[in-house]
């Protein structure tokens, strides 16, 4: 057994796996032999790559099909963790909403606050308890570039990526001295489906493998990491540019990258 499957193992927790960033972090957990609970609303997905990892490499797979803005998600949930011991928990699942923030459905703007905020507070209030219990664990929120930044046409997703670092940044000192490591996770754009669903373009977009092995490398070295150089550029430009103008070049940025 590894270093990494007696501190994160034998099983991790993975959100929003059907694609994207999730999946490539089953795949990446997977080659370092933790067994899995995939969760994701699309179920063939899900039992197409669970099928294919158990078969290369030999774990362990189960899904949850299951839509984390429902309120009664957690029922989908709870058989699940309280029968396997979850020492790793991801929460990637998310989504963006591009344009203007009063044209979009109210609705859908509520939903995202459900699977982006709500949800990850949930899964990790229940499954850090568990952690805390046997003094060893990590979670892993998957935020973003935008956390940093007030992101004109995509005001809500920004809004809720800076809940999510703030609170895993929290975590991180609260849960250490109880063996649980916690990292926030702030990609920029990466090579996923999140632009087509939010409705923007791609600018300098990352592949998701070296987005995701970043984020297991720094797992209880770091309280939090930014993937790519032009990222964390971009992220350090924060700290001395005036926010009135960051917001601005942001919203400009924005603008341009909207779908027509």
């Amino acid at each position: 057994m590894t270093p990494f499957q007696e501190k994160y193992g034998p099983w991790a927790l993975v959100t929003g796996a059907s694609s994207g960033i999730g999946a490539e972090f089953a795949k990446q957990l997977a080659e370092r032999g933790l067994n899995l609970v995939l969760l994701a609303r699309r179920k063939e997905r899900l039992s197409h790559l669970a099928e294919q990892l158990e078969e290369k490499h030999n774990v362990h797979v189960e899904t949850i099909t299951a839509d984390l803005s429902r309120p009664d998600f957690m029922s989908l949930v709870y058989p699940v963790i309280q029968t396997r011991e979850i020492g790793l928990l991801v929460n990637n699942a998310g989504f963006g909403i591009g344009g203007n923030f009063l044209e979009h459905d109210l609705q859908r703007e509520i939903a995202l606050l459900d699977v982006n905020c709500r949800a990850p507070l949930i899964l990790a209030h229940e499954i850090g308890r568990q952690m805390t219990e046997r003094r060893r664990g990590g979670i892993i929120f998957v935020s973003s570039v935008s956390a940093y930044m007030a992101t004109p046409f995509e005001a809500s997703y920004a809004a809720s990526k800076a809940f999510e670092l703030f609170l895993a940044e929290s975590l991180w000192y609260e849960l250490k001295q109880q063996g649980v490591d916690v990292l926030a996770h702030c990609p920029g754009s990466t090579v996923t489906e999140f632009h087509e669903v939010a409705g923007t373009r791609e600018f300098a977009a990352m592949p998701v493998e070296p987005v995701v092995a970043l984020a297991l490398k720094k797992l209880g070295k770091k309280q939090s990491v930014i993937t790519g150089w032009h990222n964390r550029l971009l992220v350090s430009l924060t700290k001395i540019i005036p926010h009135r103008i960051m917001t601005v070049f942001a919203g400009k940025v924005m603008d341009n990258l909207r779908r027509p």
